[in-house]
């Protein structure tokens, strides 16, 4: 059997800004309408995008986890592998320097793939404890996982509308959202 990632037809069709995104704020809420419109497809309440130096979107992704039957189909994981596959490389900072922007702190697998990614920032909206409020399972991540990251020279942007993303959790969660 060969695996094939199955993402939403929509998701390509998403509109970014041509000159890149003015600010982290206004990435945060593009990840935030991608991961409400994931829930209306069935999909997980999480998104996440990959941008460039100059802020472009190079990669979206979603939370494909109930809808492809796999575990590690993290709206994170999506992304930085859309990134590296359309950009040719295993290694996105071999491009210059990349975000990653993400509705929510990462759990410990998305944590895990972050620094061999190449990206040199991470963005997060709610944080780990939001998802966890509402039944997710976040893993054993270490206690300072952000210095773990900084340590690796990945800067770490907490709280960007933590406000918006906790409550796309809440949505989910209040719309009888399978949680896994």
């Amino acid at each position: 059997m060969r695996f094939a990632l199955t993402l939403p037809e929509w998701l390509d069709a998403l509109d970014a800004p041509p000159q890149g995104f003015a600010s982290d704020e206004d990435a945060m809420r593009f990840a935030i309408d991608a991961a409400a419109r994931n829930i209306d497809d069935g999909g997980g309440p999480f998104g996440a995008l990959v941008l460039d130096a100059r802020n472009r979107l190079v990669a979206i992704g979603v939370n494909r986890v109930i809808a492809a039957h796999a575990s590690c189909l993290h709206a994170e994981m999506v992304a930085l592998l859309r990134a590296q596959q359309r950009l040719g490389t295993h290694d996105l900072a071999t491009c210059g320097p990349h975000t990653l922007v993400s509705t929510c702190a990462p759990c410990a697998m998305c944590l895990g793939a972050i620094p061999f990614s190449g990206v040199r920032t991470l963005v997060c909206g709610a944080d780990g404890a939001d998802a966890e409020a509402i039944g997710f399972d976040e893993g054993a991540k270490p206690p300072d996982w952000v210095a773990s990251l900084v340590e690796r020279g990945i800067e770490v942007r907490r709280d960007c509308l933590a406000d918006e993303a906790r409550a796309l959790l809440l949505r989910y969660r209040d719309t009888g959202g399978r949680i896994y």
